[in-house]
């Protein structure tokens, strides 16, 4: 079976975008030469990979088995394209690196300095997104590395932990729930909350503590995409969020304060995930020694300049 690199590549864009003619534009290809690739295709495996779908096309069950493939090499075609380009041109390499918000802001920027420090020809590249979606893109090979909170039981990403997070209800510090002697998880419904979307990983526990205590779940009257917006949105109104401590922290001067409950404090691993079968650059094996070496370091400095922040 003769499979060309370029029809993967035409089949997975075309299987991406739902539709030949947008998939000729992102590709810059004509429609009559991904459709050639794709009958290549059709023609190697005996089947068709794709049906009409109103205006568009989807997947046929053939084609949804050969996307997942698709991915994968043409993922490792290009891992073997970096990996012997870093060789031949005797180059320290390149690293790409994806974050969440908290570790860009506390995290990265000591580490790439460090990393800078030790091998100054290094390129760093760095996306900034949630880590639900960076995981995504990291088991794409299109990152390297990706430091923050890890995914738990995925056997195609090795991890190694650094340090706890813990995330806990928060308020403004003038918030009617204060007045309660002790709160209670019935006493938190009382409030509207400012969330996390629902495919977030802190939401969806948040929403099944409440579940599993026969509790409806928290009333979301604003949610959000963006971590670092929440202790504003809550610092001037009566809504409730859930928040890691240390962008609590961060937000100490907003006048901020935790809810201090245990049924509702969610303890979470912070490190720093991989490709299980990934080809890494001399220079992310470089960052990720450092991270595992000098991460508890960081991490604790970043606790210190929250608790200073929490007091002021």
């Amino acid at each position: 079976m003769d499979l060309q690199l370029r029809d993967l590549k035409y089949f997975e864009t075309v299987a991406t975008m739902g539709h030949m003619g947008q998939a000729g534009e992102k590709l810059g290809r004509t429609q009559p030469a991904l459709t050639k690739g794709i009958q290549r295709l059709e023609s190697a495996f005996g089947s068709p990979l794709f049906e009409r779908d109103g205006r568009g096309i989807r997947l046929t069950a053939v084609g949804q088995v050969l996307l997942a493939r698709a991915r994968l090499l043409r993922a490792s075609a290009e891992e073997a394209i970096r990996e012997v380009t870093d060789f031949a041109q005797g180059r320290s390499g390149h690293v790409r690196i994806g974050t969440g918000p908290i570790a860009a802001d506390d995290v990265l920027p000591q580490m790439c300095g460090l990393l800078l420090a030790q091998a100054r020809q290094v390129t760093i590249e760095i996306t900034v997104g949630p880590s639900s979606a960076l995981r995504e893109v990291l088991r794409r090979g299109e990152i390297d590395l990706l430091p923050g909170q890890m995914p738990e039981g995925d056997p195609e990403f090795v991890c190694h932990p650094i340090v706890d997070d813990v995330v806990v209800v928060a308020a403004s510090s003038s918030h009617p729930i204060f007045k309660q002697a002790r709160p209670t998880m019935r006493s938190l419904l009382d409030y509207p909350w400012v969330l996390p979307a629902t495919s977030i990983p802190s939401r969806q526990w948040l929403d099944a503590t409440f579940e599993g205590r026969g509790l409806p779940r928290p009333s979301a009257q604003i949610e959000a995409n963006s971590i670092p917006l929440l202790p504003r949105l809550i610092a001037s109104s009566d809504l409730l969020s859930f928040i890691s401590r240390h962008t609590l922290g961060r937000a100490g001067k907003r006048g901020l304060k935790e809810v201090a409950l245990k049924e509702t404090t969610l303890v979470r691993k912070l490190g720093v995930s991989l490709r299980k079968e990934g080809y890494l650059s001399p220079a992310a094996q470089q960052l990720l020694t450092l991270l595992k070496a000098r991460g508890p370091e960081i991490f604790s400095r970043m606790r210190s300049n929250v608790a200073a922040g929490a007091g002021s």
